[in-house]
């Protein structure tokens, strides 16, 4: 079942380090002879509670809260699990916005090859449980379909009721859930093991991992491995954050060798990258709505904050002087090289823009108020139900451009200065585009007069 190198080895070591977690499923719960004996409790259990009626077994406390769970939420029990999935556009715009996307290799390494020789499969979730990718077995995958265990379903206990990626969810930990323990009868056939994980930055819920599969698959030590190779998601994800910190400190030291009085760099999350003229802290902790400009911090005092790539330009200036926020230069000049330039009091950086970007940030520019989701998709494509689409290339521009967009309305911060320059003749505007913003411009300089 497993091989001897990489992800799979690893995850073979430390499993057999590990003991199955308080909230897995324990047959010595029951005191059964045997397995069948097991599932005949089990279901004896789940019937009493459907009818409100004690029974003389009760189910594990974690199975019992969730099933109360799913009263108030007012699953049926003999309801089927369909669900209505979401569009496939949607589907991959969450996979592209989530830190899960960058642990799928271990993922599918640690758990999907293992799933696909035991009969089972790989399920993992975004927050709401919503399913973004799966893997495993063929024939279990084809099962899974018929309980709509696929791409886009949802699996909350709200819809699905007690079911291994919505109780995770709920208890924020990881929970194996066996046969009848499952509230909707339809899942009593199926075995799930699942584990939640967390973003290293900032303890924030990713999403959830689970193995699922028929409940002959069934194996106790099942979610000990799942929680463990979640273990292993989260040490690859705060890798991947300390490489992405070492690259902020590369751009930052230049900046910071020009400032002569306190200052730091963080990433977007606060995690500090360089600091200069002060003493190092670990984190500085930053506000949900924090924007370039003048600022206080709680643990810093005022201070001019500055976008970055990646990262944040914090200048500790211990007055009310609410120093410059920025500017922003969007330059369009050479067709076939957009790029965009911000220079702040340390200094300026600039990247290329894709195509598509760069019409997204021509029409942000040109409408300082702000445009919505739809009004964009007509801009852009002619289309106002174009939106998922639109959400998903603003997603990608905002991680790309820290501090320098904001949203509810879409739009460039209102501290910042914008300029766009335009090709010496409009009518060379992105010459590729068929955006109608931006083909609706170039129209408007072939009808002006020369």
């Amino acid at each position: 079942m497993w091989d001897d190198g990489g992800v799979a080895a690893r995850t073979r070591s430390w499993f057999r380090e590990c003991s199955v977690k308080t909230t897995s499923f324990n047959p010595a719960r029951f005191a059964p002879s045997d397995a069948s004996e097991t599932a005949g409790h089990l279901h004896k259990a789940w019937a009493a509670s459907v009818r409100g009626e004690p029974g003389a077994f009760a189910p594990r406390p974690v199975i019992g809260r969730s099933w109360q769970r799913a009263k108030r939420f007012g699953v049926n029990p003999e309801q089927g699990t369909a669900s209505t999935l979401l569009q496939p556009d949607e589907v991959e715009h969450r996979r592209t916005s989530t830190a899960l996307a960058d642990v799928m290799p271990t993922l599918h390494g640690a758990l999907g090859t293992v799933a696909d020789a035991s009969l089972q499969i790989m399920v993992v979730t975004d927050p709401e449980g919503r399913v973004l990718w799966r893997a495993g077995n063929p024939g279990v995958l084809r099962r899974a379909d018929a309980i709509c265990l696929e791409e886009g379903a949802a699996w909350s206990e709200e819809t699905t009721g007690t079911n291994a990626i919505g109780t995770a969810l709920s208890a924020d930990a990881p929970v194996q859930v066996h046969s009848a323990e499952h509230y909707v009868r339809t899942l009593h056939e199926w075995t799930c093991a699942a584990a939640p994980v967390h973003d290293p930055r900032d303890g924030r819920l990713l999403g959830i991992v689970d193995v699922s599969g028929p409940d002959s698959t069934f194996h106790p030590a099942t979610l000990a491995l799942v929680d463990t190779v979640s273990r292993l998601a989260e040490s690859e994800l705060r890798a991947v954050h300390l490489r992405a910190v070492e690259r902020l400190r590369a751009v930052a030291a230049p900046l910071l060798c020009r400032l002569d009085g306190p200052a730091l760099v963080v990433d977007t999350h606060g995690w500090l990258a360089a600091v200069t003229g002060m003493p190092p802290v670990d984190r500085v902790p930053l506000p949900a709505s924090f924007g370039a400009g003048h600022c206080w911090l709680p643990s810093l005092g005022t201070c001019v904050a500055e976008p970055m790539p990646g990262g944040w330009l914090l200048r500790v200036t211990g007055d009310a002087d609410p120093g410059s926020p920025g500017r922003v230069l969007l330059d369009l000049g050479e067709p076939r090289r957009p790029h965009i330039t911000v220079r702040g009091t340390a200094g300026s950086w600039d990247q290329a823009l894709s195509p598509r970007h760069a019409e997204l940030l021509y029409v942000l520019a040109v409408h300082r108020q702000g445009r919505s989701a739809a009004q964009l998709a007509v801009d852009l494509f002619g289309d106002p139900t174009r939106t998922v689409t639109v959400r998903a290339e603003l997603s990608r521009v905002r991680r790309r451009l820290i501090g320098l967009l904001d949203h509810r309305p879409y739009r460039f911060r209102e501290e910042l200065e914008v300029q766009v320059l335009l090709p010496d003749d409009p009518r060379d505007l992105l010459p590729h585009s068929t955006a109608p913003a931006v083909s609706g411009t170039r129209a408007s300089a072939e009808a002006a007069p020369s």
